[in-house]
């Protein structure tokens, strides 16, 4: 049985009077991405810090690549790689002494610690400013750098937290696509973002968090399901087409002057069949179906609302993760 790359089970952290996170479960799956999303002080970083040994959990039990957090954090440390919020490198000096540093750290032998560093610079597009001091690298460079040290210890679980605050489209979509090779590579990435795009382009899975707890937990594709507001739209040319399916399809919102309907769906596949065999039963063709779901800022919105969240939404049960093609 192949054990996950990140289990928590009833996760409890507490500074003073105030519950940070409130006993939360999480399971990770090897070689998949895993987003953990939620409002400021939520407590994603926290999670992140004791997933990371960093600091230490009031209670639960966990594991991170198949060793408890507990007994063995030193195997923790060893198969893990951290980026934090804020910017690990020394701009003092350049991005290869940046690399070599890690090296050393790492233990690595003199000649295997050059290797790695140079793979690593090229790999990330640092070759070229690898002489330069850090301090004189944009934003982008310095995140592509602060990963590409992350990586010269082999690790194959990586907790990236926040990895793209304060990036520029362009670095994103850069930083996206060396997590999506990293995963094609079968590393694990563990990431908090607070751009929803960035969690529905990249996670298998994705949790939110609010309050302390999480208020729902699945792939993109589910959390959307669950928030009210989706639906789907039928259009006609023909009126008489038109009232007909009006008439078959009770429920229906018309719009006489787009000769539309909006059907209410959660946009399953089971729905769109129900919907098309009755029109099909009778006798009806539309000239156009779209489907509508809610996206992740609905999702986000109604899910850490403070005032309905979690109680009204339920949290969604742990199931088993496929990979994405080419995703990481």
């Amino acid at each position: 049985m192949t054990h996950p790359a990140i289990a928590a089970n009833g996760l409890r952290k507490s500074y003073g009077d105030k519950t940070v996170l409130d006993g939360i479960d999480l399971t990770v799956p090897a070689g998949t991405v895993f987003a953990l999303l939620g409002p400021n002080g939520a407590g994603k970083t926290t999670a992140v810090k004791i997933l990371s040994t960093l600091i230490t959990a009031d209670d639960g039990e966990l594991s991170v690549g198949g060793h408890d957090l507990a007994a063995d954090p030193q195997a923790v440390r060893a198969a893990i790689g951290v980026t934090g919020q804020f910017s690990a490198i020394d701009g003092l000096i350049t991005g290869e002494e940046n690399m070599l540093l890690m090296a050393d750290l790492h233990h690595l032998p003199k000649r295997e610690g050059r290797r790695v560093t140079a793979e690593l610079l090229e790999r990330f597009d640092l070759v070229d400013a690898a002489k330069k001091p850090a301090a004189g690298y944009s934003g982008g460079m310095k995140r592509r750098l602060d990963i590409a040290m992350t990586l010269v210890g082999g690790p194959r679980i990586i907790f990236l937290d926040e990895p793209t605050t304060g990036l520029d489209p362009r670095s994103r979509h850069t930083m996206w696509g060396i997590i999506r090779e990293l995963v094609a590579d079968g590393v694990t990435v563990f990431l908090t973002t607070q751009y929803l795009e960035e969690a529905d382009e990249l996670a298998d899975r994705i949790a939110v968090l609010n309050n302390g707890k999480i208020a729902a937990e699945g792939t993109a594709e589910e959390l959307k399901r669950i928030v009210p507001g989706g639906h789907v739209k039928l259009r006609f040319t023909d009126p008489h087409a038109y009232r007909s399916a009006a008439s078959a399809l009770t429920g229906a919102s018309p719009d006489e002057e787009a000769l539309s309907l909006r059907i209410p769906s959660d946009g399953s596949q089971r729905e769109l069949r129900s919907i098309l065999d009755r029109l099909d039963t009778a006798g009806i063709e539309a000239d156009e179906l779209t489907v509508h779901t809610p996206d992740l800022d609905d999702v986000f919105f109604a899910l850490t609302d403070s005032a309905t969240a979690p109680a009204s939404v339920p949290a969604q049960p742990n199931q088993p993760n496929q990979p994405k093609e080419n995703a990481r």
